[in-house]
This record gives structure tokens, C-alpha cells and sequence, in this order.
């Protein structure tokens, strides 16, 4: 919602946000001590003139996503290959199931809430505001909470 919110359009805005949850996820297994992130290859010049099959990075939620412009437009990169946005809509699909339409909704009104210039610096932290927590005592990588998307529309009420 906040890649959309800040001007990609949709197909576009699922590939950079799955690609920001996977950079955080990463990020989180490495502080457990459950990944080791291979080394970055050295950064390219960006380009003055974009066109089909050129890299750029995307700042998005306090990261840089590799992505590159494709003939359907800008797809995040996932270990070189563009993200394909169906990919991302069956994922949300199989997580959110029936809920998916009332979360985006819900999302939508919070990242509409704040100005697009307040939106990038926040979004982080507005995700570690609502974010489910997981019980104490939980085992195992990706365990479930409950998302509460009461929480998430009075977020957005109280801006």
C-alpha cells in the first residue's frame, strides 16, 4: 500500500513490497543468527534514461530494492529475476483468504492518511505499531499472529 500510495501502480507496488518483507525478513534471521546474507555486489550508476531491461533501486520503507523496468513495467528483482506480481496476489491470497480485500482496504486508508512526502519515513514504523504479535513462547520461523485491523483503521483516524 505505500509503494501504490507513493505513485507505482499496482502490479508494481506488490513486487516492491514483497521484496521489502523479504529484505526484513532477512534482516530479522540474521539477527536470530539464521542467515548469512551473501555479499553485495558493487552498486551500478543509475541511468539518467530508464528503458526495458535496465536495474534501478527503489527506496521503499527505509530500504533499496533492486528492480527493473520490464515491458509490463517496474518489477522488484528476487535473486535476479523479476517478481511476477500474480506470484505476490496468490501468496497474499493463501495468508489473508477471505480477510485480503478488508486488510487492503484497511491499509489503504492508513497510508492515505498521511501526506505521500510523511509516508516513506513512517511506514516502518506504522508496520511495527499494527503488526501482529506472536505469543510468547511460540516456536518456529513465520509463526501466525492475528491481525487486527480495528487497530490499523484507528491508526488512520487518529492522523
Amino acid at each position: 500500500m505505500v509503494a501504490e500510495r507513493l505513485g507505482y501502480n499496482r502490479d508494481e507496488a506488490l513486487t516492491l513490497g514483497q521484496a521489502v518483507a523479504g529484505m526484513n525478513a532477512a534482516a530479522k534471521a540474521k539477527a536470530i543468527g539464521k542467515y548469512h546474507a551473501p555479499q553485495k555486489p558493487s552498486a551500478e550508476a543509475k541511468p539518467k534514461v530508464r528503458k526495458v531491461g535496465e536495474k534501478v533501486e527503489v527506496s521503499l520503507c527505509g530500504r533499496m530494492v533492486p528492480a527493473v523496468h520490464t515491458p509490463e513495467g517496474l518489477r522488484a528483482l528476487n535473486k535476479g529475476t523479476p517478481a511476477k506480481p500474480e506470484t505476490v496476489v496468490h501468496y497474499l491470497e493463501g495468508k489473508f483468504g477471505d480477510a485480503l480485500k478488508d486488510a487492503r482496504d484497511a491499509m489503504t486508508v492508513l497510508a492515505r492518511s498521511l501526506p505521500k512526502s510523511e509516508l516513506e519515513s513512517t511506514a516502518f514504523s506504522l508496520y511495527e505499531a499494527f503488526r501482529p504479535a506472536i505469543p510468547r513462547g511460540t516456536r518456529g520461523w513465520g509463526a501466525k499472529g492475528v491481525l487486527d485491523l480495528t487497530q490499523v483503521r484507528g491508526m488512520a483516524a487518529e492522523r
